[in-house]
């Protein structure tokens, strides 16, 4: 066969690289072996496996002496005659071959490409078009291992030219699996190109010829339609097909619903009565079929027939969802992306004729570059051509060759694996009409490897572009997630695996990913999204019975109003009722004439101030805050007024006030009945504070008599104000219109100026005054029952006033985490929460602080900070529990925002109702933590005033240090009055 030998200097070829070791003496790393395995009469060519997959290694064993080889040269044989040379040959296969290569800058390349059409695609954007689809399939929650029962599953598209049918039963319980029972169904060519109907009416067929030899009720069934085609997904039940792939033309369904069609079908057929609970597609199977594991699984590859991709997307990001909460898998239908300037430099002339020849020229360009129905077609194209240029066969190419279809992804499969050896290889060329020999067989594997190599490289850079966007969308800087494998591609070809792994490494290092074959993606995965869409609509249905009493309607809110309004008439004239309106004896808000200098404390925990508020055309404070040890707060009254008494001196000197007798205004912030402008007395103390001798006494008179104590001081106490009347004043000194005072934070309250004819036990007929409702027990007297729930009692029950202060109860922040908290241990009772875990945490009292609330609610924080906020409570989150808590959150201080509102509107209406006036203006001034902390309160409690009061245009002003500023302008005011009377 031979003719003759000869010697050729290896130049400037990559693949083959010579070298010198101490074994032998000469190494040659070959491209394309076609030579004979003897040369001439010295050594002997031995093919050596290597590990990796790399090409194949030749060594020359036996010395070739002086007359023979010299390092960096080769051996090469000269073929009979009509053939080329084994030089031309090799420059054939590598030309051929060098096609495939691809670039890591090519691979990056596309996956900016991918990603760049991704987030358009996710925007919105019509123009230009998208190069991929990013289609919502409304599968919004992946497993958390308590799904069960039994489901129905028809696969349709997934492996071509088959139907599957199967009945999965879930469990529920982690590691206990029972295998499913399945039935394949070969679907003829006329009916994959036939009508529409004629299809459907086939998967019925087999639905109930599977169904009728399984002991089944015929009623209740729920059925999971994997349906993986192209579908623009409306709903989990409707799915309008976009397109036919994958060798299926069906007329008459493109731009139908498929689950129509299927239950149309199954209705004609008339043997069962199936629930099509869900549609899915074979990727979104994957994903639901993984197990779960350590890290979450929100990406689901599918490379079989044909190939696809899905993640878990934020919501917030799908414009065409409109929805800003939760998540959403999104099918990337990535086997359509066709952008030229991506794709064009990496697509060869074998590509071009397979698109040709297609049944879809022009369409799922990518597809026909990765996917199982192609890969085939493709390594039958390179052979045919290295057979017509004479590399191959001895040029002499089978019919079967040089017919369409007949390499299938089976025997690529099986070529490509080394540990088929070369007599499995060469029983597939044979079966083929092929009369390989040697040389044949290597160079056949050679470019199955190739034509897989690249498939698996172009899979792992959009696989990257994929992982680049759901870290973008986590805003992580590492991101850790495992992707669920499926499909025969990833499932026969560990090469393949393997060569995508190391890519998605080099291209996304930022990504920690591990790959999960997915167990059975198009059934138990199927099944596991019907299973999932139950489970979320039963937990849906708990929660919504649980949070419904806190989803206050207007008759509810109005009727609060009356009730408020009643308790307030009662109040006022001195009857019994769970409103005290206390008067303040502050007659006026301040009217912007008010000037002087006044000195002012702040009374009301371990710290107290100390301030100098000189008052001119504007307010100008200085202060300084003094401790008050907790030996002297629960010593002797005497000693806690001296140690008052004493910082207000040392505030005096620091400041250049000593001898000065400036008007003091004092804020003290404890339950108070008061007598007069400066007279109040203490009824209990609170707040850590437990001071003898005080309680019953006016604590006015106890200042003064610490003053007279320490001689050589004379201060002018002019008003004892609370800090709610200390609000309304500061706004009151921006806005003349206010005359409303709320506290929102720790507790709650209100102050609003009333008409003096109306406080009885005051004397006087005109003018006004303000009054101090106490609102906090509002409610004390039951009138609130009808909408305080179980969780209310718990909360009230564990408090330190059992019964008492009710409405604030409901309101203010001390209570409304531990509300959430009881909320929380209920839901999570019923298996809603946590998957059913009690944590001790959640258990601890208070643990559930109030300030969460307000930063759960908050818009500005993502879904995965508000995980973390909860993840430090030891809680074992889902994104599921994170979007119920937040709801729980939601509901409760959504109510307390309602019953607020309510409240104000009460106190508004009365006002204006005072003054008969058909519309009011007035403003009201807020302080309070929860208030001007929580996103959406403020809103909440103006809005529910609009409702209820429409007739009154109330605005609401933040105070900016009412307990201070406020008590040196009731001061002011008072002076300023008592000032005009003497006049």
């Amino acid at each position: 066969m031979f003719s003759k030998w000869w010697w050729r200097k290896r130049v400037g070829f990559e693949d083959i690289t010579t070298r010198v070791t101490p074994e032998c003496h000469f190494w040659v790393h070959w491209g394309a072996s076609h030579c004979q395995t003897r040369a001439q009469t010295r050594g002997e060519w031995q093919l050596l496996c290597v590990p990796g997959g790399q090409p194949p290694l030749w060594k020359f064993m036996d010395s070739i002496g002086s007359e023979g080889l010299q390092q960096g040269e080769e051996a090469l044989s000269c073929p009979e005659e009509g053939l080329p040379r084994p030089s031309d040959s090799s420059e054939l296969v590598q030309d051929c071959l060098q096609q495939f290569k691809v670039t890591v800058a090519q691979l990056q390349q596309i996956q900016a490409s991918l990603l760049g059409s991704m987030e358009q695609a996710l925007r919105g954007q019509a123009s230009p078009v998208p190069a991929v689809r990013m289609l919502p399939t409304y599968v919004g929650s992946t497993p958390h291992g308590t799904e069960q029962g039994d489901f129905v599953v028809l696969e349709l598209g997934a492996t071509g030219a088959s139907l599957r049918v199967l009945w999965v039963t879930l469990t529920g319980i982690e590691g206990h699996r029972v295998e499913p029972r399945s039935q394949e169904f070969v679907i003829p060519q006329d009916v994959m190109l036939g009508a529409g109907q004629q299809l459907f009416d086939f998967a019925a067929r087999c639905l109930s010829e599977f169904l009728d030899a399984q002991p089944v009720s015929k009623q209740g069934l729920q059925l999971g339609f994997s349906f993986s085609f192209p579908c623009h997904q409306t709903g989990l039940d409707r799915s309008t097909l976009i397109s036919w792939t994958k060798g299926f033309r069906c007329s008459g369904v493109e731009g139908q619903d498929v689950v129509q069609l299927l239950r149309d079908a199954i209705q004609r057929q008339g043997a069962y009565n199936i629930d099509v609970v869900a549609v899915v597609n074979d990727t979104v199977g994957t994903l639901m079929g993984c197990e779960l594991g350590a890290r979450p699984c929100e990406v689901g590859l599918v490379v079989d027939t044909g190939t696809n991709v899905c993640y878990m997307e934020e919501a917030r990001h799908v414009a065409v969802l409109d929805e800003d909460r939760g998540r959403v898998c999104v099918s990337v239908e990535w086997g359509s992306f066709s952008d030229d300037g991506a794709l064009g430099p990496v697509l060869t002339t074998f590509d071009h004729t397979l698109d040709h020849e297609s049944l879809n020229p022009g369409a799922q360009r990518f597809e026909k570059m990765i996917g199982g129905l192609y890969l085939g077609e493709l390594v039958r194209l390179v052979l045919a051509h290295l057979t017509r240029r004479g590399v191959l066969f001895r040029g002499c190419p089978s019919p079967a060759l040089l017919s369409q279809g007949s390499i299938l992804l089976e025997h690529v499969a099986e070529m490509e694996d080394p540990s088929a050896g070369a007599a499995r290889v060469h029983t597939i060329l044979q079966d083929l009409g092929l009369s390989p020999e040697a040389s044949d067989v290597e160079l056949v594997q050679r470019v199955c490897a190739t034509v897989c190599t690249r498939a698996a490289q172009l899979c792992a850079a959009a696989l990257a572009a994929v992982l680049s966007r759901l870290q973008h969308s986590r805003e992580q800087q590492t991101l850790q997630v495992a992707v669920a494998t499926g499909g025969r591609v990833c499932e026969r070809h560990p090469r393949f695996c393997s060569i995508l792994q190391g890519t998605v490494m080099l291209l996304a290092p930022e990504c920690d990913v591990s790959f999960i074959p997915s167990a059975d993606g198009g059934g138990r995965g199927v099944a596991m999204v019907t299973a999932v869409a139950a489970r979320l609509a039963a937990h849906r249905r708990l929660l919504e019975e649980t949070l419904a009493p806190f989803r206050l309607n207007h008759d509810q809110l109005a009727a609060v109003q009356a009730q408020m309004r009643e308790a307030m008439a009662k109040g006022l004239r001195g009857e019994a009722s769970s409103l005290r309106m206390l008067p303040t004896y502050v007659r006026a808000t301040p009217d912007g004439s008010e000037r002087g200098d006044f000195l002012a404390l702040d009374l009301g925990g371990t710290n107290f101030r100390v301030l100098l508020v000189r008052v001119t055309t504007c307010v100008q404070i200085t202060s300084q805050i003094y401790s008050i040890p907790e030996s002297v707060a629960q010593g002797s009254g005497q000693q806690l007024f001296d140690h008052i008494v004493d910082c207000i001196v040392d505030f005096q000197q620091k400041q250049g006030l000593s001898g000065q007798s400036l008007p003091l205004g004092f804020t003290f912030s404890f339950p108070c009945r008061q007598l007069g402008l400066d007279q109040g007395i203490l009824l209990n103390w609170t707040k850590g504070f437990n001071a003898s001798d005080c309680e019953g006494q006016d604590v006015v008179s106890l200042l003064r008599e610490a003053i007279t104590r320490r001689q050589a001081v004379e201060l002018n106490v002019v008003a004892i104000v609370n800090d709610t009347v200390g609000t309304m004043m500061s706004c009151g000194y921006e806005d003349p219109r206010c005359e409303i005072g709320l506290i929102v934070g720790t507790g709650t309250n209100a102050c609003y100026m009333e008409e003096l004819r109306n406080v009885a036990g005051v004397p006087g007929d005109s003018g006004h005054m303000c009054i101090n409702m106490e609102w906090g027990a509002f409610g004390d007297d039951g009138s609130l029952d009808t909408l305080s729930t179980c969780f209310d009692a718990s909360v009230d029950q564990a408090s330190i006033n059992p019964g008492k202060q009710r409405f604030e109860k409901m309101i203010s922040g001390m209570y409304l985490g531990e509300i959430v908290r009881h909320i929380l241990l209920h839901l999570t009772s019923l298996g809603v929460l946590f998957r059913g875990q009690q944590t001790q945490r959640l258990q601890t009292r208070d643990i559930f602080k109030t300030k969460f609330l307000s930063e759960i609610e908050s818009d500005s924080l993502a879904l995965r900070q508000v995980r973390a906020i909860l993840e430090d409570l030891g809680l074992p989150l889902t994104s599921d529990d994170t979007l119920m808590v937040l709801e729980v959150c939601q509901a409760v201080s959504q109510r307390a925002a309602q019953l607020c509102g309510a409240g104000v509107a009460a106190v508004v209406e009365k006002i204006r109702e005072n003054r008969g006036l058909e519309e009011l203006a007035v403003s009201v001034g807020v302080d309070g933590t929860l208030y001007k902390l929580h996103p959406h309160f403020s809103s909440l409690v103006a809005a529910t005033v609009r409702e209820l009061a429409p007739r009154c245009a109330v605005t609401f002003l933040q105070s900016e240090d009412g307990s201070g500023k406020g008590a040196a302008l009731v001061t002011a005011v008072a002076c300023r009055l008592a000032q005009s009377t003497r006049v």
